[in-house]
Order: C-alpha cells, then sequence, then structure tokens
C-alpha cells in the first residue's frame, strides 16, 4: 500500500427523510477526482454513508486513505460500532437492527482493503475538502430533481 490518497466526503437530503446526494473529492498524485449522485427518497445518513462507499470503489488498488467525513455517525460508526454490531449479527447493544446494515455491510467490507485514517471534521466551518465535498453533495441533489422534473415533464406530454 505505497499510494495515498486523500478524500473528503460528505451526504445532503432536502428533508430527512427526503431528496438526497452525495459528493466525495479525492486527491492523489497531484490530481483531483470529483464524485457525486444522489437519490430520490433516502436519508442524510445514508448518504453520507454512500458517499464513502463511493469514494472507495473508486480506488483502483489498496491504498493508504486519511478519508475526513464531517459525520460523526460515519466515522463512529466504521471506527468503533462496526466490530460490535458484526459480533451481534448485525444487531445493537440494544438488540434491535443496525440501521443502513447493507451500507455498513459495504463499507466494511471496502474499508479491509485499503488502510484508512478516519477523520472527523466539523462541517461548514471553511475546511475546504469538506465544503468541495459538500457542494458536490448538493449537486447530487440537484441532479436526481433535474431528472425528477424531467420525467414529470416527459408523462405529461
Amino acid at each position: 500500500m505505497s499510494e495515498f490518497v486523500e478524500i473528503f466526503t460528505d451526504g445532503a437530503c432536502k428533508g430527512n427523510p427526503g431528496m438526497g446526494g452525495w459528493g466525495a473529492l479525492l486527491r492523489f498524485a497531484g490530481r483531483t477526482r470529483e464524485l457525486c449522485g444522489g437519490e430520490i427518497h433516502t436519508t442524510n445518513n445514508r448518504m453520507e454513508l454512500t458517499a464513502v462507499i463511493r469514494a472507495l470503489q473508486a480506488l483502483k488498488r489498496p491504498c493508504r486513505v486519511r478519508l475526513s467525513t464531517d459525520s460523526r455517525y460515519v466515522q463512529q460508526g466504521i471506527s468503533t460500532w462496526v466490530h460490535n454490531w458484526k459480533k451481534a449479527g448485525w444487531r445493537t447493544a440494544a438488540k434491535k437492527p443496525v440501521k443502513n446494515a447493507d451500507l455498513w455491510r459495504q463499507l466494511d467490507a471496502l474499508a479491509v482493503e485499503h488502510e484508512i485514517e478516519w477523520i472527523w471534521v466539523r462541517g461548514h466551518c471553511g475546511h475546504d475538502g469538506n465544503e468541495a465535498a459538500d457542494t458536490l453533495a448538493n449537486r447530487g441533489v440537484a441532479s436526481v430533481q433535474a431528472e425528477k422534473n424531467e420525467t414529470h415533464i416527459q408523462r405529461q406530454t
């Protein structure tokens, strides 16, 4: 694992649940790659997780990664909680099913392929990587809104 990649991720949701978007900014070897997308009906936590999953899926080989997120849910979940969830059969300490277990399982499988430092950053405080990821997440929401509007127009004609 010699390549170092810096990743910034964010999720956005207009209503929670509601229309959502995710964004990821990857920096490596002097290059930058932007990723974004969205879903019509989702939650902010699902978009936060999706941003991280899509960023890690974009890596072509095992890497050393510094991944910054403004989601304590993601940072603490993957660093601490996931270990106990797996031992308990994807159940919480209260014996309830883990929310978003489908995404946590994907993230857990992807995370073992890399050496990842999980960093929490305060959102909307001028951190350039986080602000860029936020912009991408909102672009993801806008793309879903545009698709929804286009579909609505096509149905009317």
